[in-house]
């Protein structure tokens, strides 16, 4: 086959991924253009003069603040533009890079796995047209993302946000969705499945956070090694500087480079990771459905309790240099960090800290559940419910393995956090006082567990919307105290009632209320599953 036979047809499958997306893909644009731009609106209204601009940047001064959002050379100058850009630009990027993970490995390694592809390439279709045609849809999903989001933020005429930041802050937001289109599109080839290469590529994702996090909080170094970094560094309505996007554009361009000569070296269905030949004869745990459950999810979960590890590891690091870097920037975090009650200031970060590894955490619970609905998905439900095993004891190993996963991935993010904590502050004392604190947050995550069950159950197609609560928890933490967001709304997210230990007391109620509202969204999934029809 020639070079250009390989491409044939590529035209014909992108016309039939837009057709496929014509409803998804405008969510995902608008959903984060209307975030962004009333993000803009909001801090235009909340700090119109210089003062309180200033106020604020003296504020997000603090390593709390800059782990979050981004690196302090947007602070010198605290214009609007500046606080959108320094606030927005790194988690929207998540948002945006998961948004493109997402979309390549539907429409590749899905299709494969579906068997769709092995028909499509039957006809007169191209080695290579489908994975062309996907990194096209996704390349020019990116671009108009980053023109609407360009024009919404221009055209409000706010005296700092130029058309030029505007045209810089978009294109950053893209090279953020194509540097992880090409790890999506390299883990395409490696993977055997499309769980593996989704939950490598939001592991990756996950990385390029920490690196740029806890690089920003140093010497400046690790930003340099994360794609969302490199956005960062572009300082769009400051400084407007193009120069790092030709890192996403090199990085780029090279994971693609790597992945097509990958891809003609694999059979179709195949990855180029082979898995590993299982056993003669299954052990009896796998011959039960929670063996079952949690075999299809251990490798998932292994990799992303390492990253939890890690994560508070790298976080952790940083809470004894958070008390010496705050002595001089005075009281002016309260609405930022939890209440103190006569604790030290390192605390109110370290609980601040813990509130984004349970989040992050959140992340591999939820897909614990989804998972479910992609076998159904896939149509593996149906012959499994024919036999003797009941849809009471299917839906239950899932929930069983969603729930003590949580548990030990926020116990491997406290313990992290607690060991590289204790030595920053030279107190062994964190590492007790850490370990609690993530395995605080258990009943947060299972309230996120239940919605996704609930929504399986009695609105299987709208399961994938349980990811609202972890993003709106993260829009009330990350955002929260610089909207000046009224406590009834940080109320409505789990994550909001659990006590932010070692600043505040242990408290067992709100625990225990969110115990029961999660076992009572549990047990309404549990009977809407029960009731319906499986989508076949």
């Amino acid at each position: 086959m020639s070079k250009q036979q390989s491409f044939t047809g590529t035209g014909t499958m992108l016309r039939f991924m837009l057709r496929r997306d014509r409803i998804r893909v405008p969510i995902w644009i608008l959903g984060i253009t209307i975030a962004v731009v009333a993000s803009l609106i909001s801090f235009e209204e909340l700090y119109p003069t210089d003062a309180e601009r200033q106020g604020m940047a003296v504020t997000m001064a603090n390593p709390a603040s800059i782990a979050m959002t981004g690196p302090d050379l947007y602070l010198e100058n605290y214009t609007v533009g500046a606080m959108i850009s320094h606030q927005m630009l790194g988690m929207t990027g998540i948002v945006v890079a998961l948004m493109s993970v997402l979309l390549i490995v539907r429409h590749t390694r899905k299709e494969e796995e579906t068997g769709r592809a092995e028909l499509v390439r039957a006809s007169v279709t191209g080695r290579h047209a489908n994975t062309t045609a996907a990194l096209i849809f996704v390349v020019g999903v990116n671009l108009v993302l980053a023109l609407i989001l360009a024009l919404g933020m221009g055209v409000l005429g706010f005296e700092s946000v130029t058309w030029a930041g505007s045209f810089l802050f978009g294109a950053a937001l893209a090279s953020i969705g194509l540097s992880f289109a090409g790890v999506a599109i390299l883990f395409v080839q490696l993977m055997e499945h499309a769980r593996g290469a989704t939950g490598l590529g939001a592991g990756m994702i996950a990385v390029a956070f920490s690196l740029r996090a806890v690089g920003d909080l140093g010497e400046g170094a690790l930003s340099w090694l994360s794609p969302i970094g490199w956005a960062q560094q572009t300082a769009a309505y400051v400084d407007n500087n193009w120069a790092p996007l030709l890192l996403s554009l090199t990085f780029t361009i090279v994971l693609i480079a790597i992945a097509y000569p990958l891809s003609t070296k694999r059979d179709v269905g195949a990855g180029m990771v082979r898995p590993r030949r299982g056993k003669a004869h299954a052990t009896n745990f796998l011959t039960k459905p929670i063996g079952l459950a949690f075999r299809l999810q251990r490798t998932n979960l292994i990799i992303w309790s390492v990253a939890m590890l890690l994560f508070g590891m790298a976080y952790g690091a940083f809470i004894g240099e958070a008390e010496e870097m705050m002595g001089t920037l005075g009281d002016s975090l309260d609405d930022m960090l939890p209440t103190l009650d006569g604790g030290v200031l390192a605390d109110s970060f370290a609980a601040m800290f813990m509130s984004v590894a349970a989040m992050v955490a959140s992340i591999p619970a939820l897909q614990s559940i989804l998972k479910l609905r992609s076998e159904e998905n896939a149509g593996r439900t149906e012959p499994m419910l024919s036999a003797a095993l009941s849809r009471s004891r299917l839906l239950g190993s899932y929930v069983i393995v969603a729930l003590i996963s949580s548990v030990f991935l926020l116990f491997m993010a406290g313990i992290g956090m607690g060991i590289t904590g204790s030595q920053s502050m030279d107190d062994s004392s964190y590492l007790v006082d850490l370990t609690i604190a993530g395995i605080a947050f258990t009943p947060a995550l299972w309230v996120a567990i239940g919605l996704a069950v609930a929504l399986f159950g009695i609105f299987p197609k709208g399961t994938a919307l349980s990811w609202a609560i972890v993003v709106y928890a993260f829009v009330v933490v990350y955002l929260g105290g610089a909207l000046q967001m009224p406590d009834w709304m940080t109320n409505l997210s789990p994550f909001g009632h659990i006590p932010r230990i070692p600043a505040e007391e242990f408290d067992w109620m709100p625990l225990l209320s969110l115990t029961a509202v999660a076992a009572i969204l549990i047990i309404i999934g549990w009977l809407g599953f029960r009731r319906r029809d499986l989508d076949v």
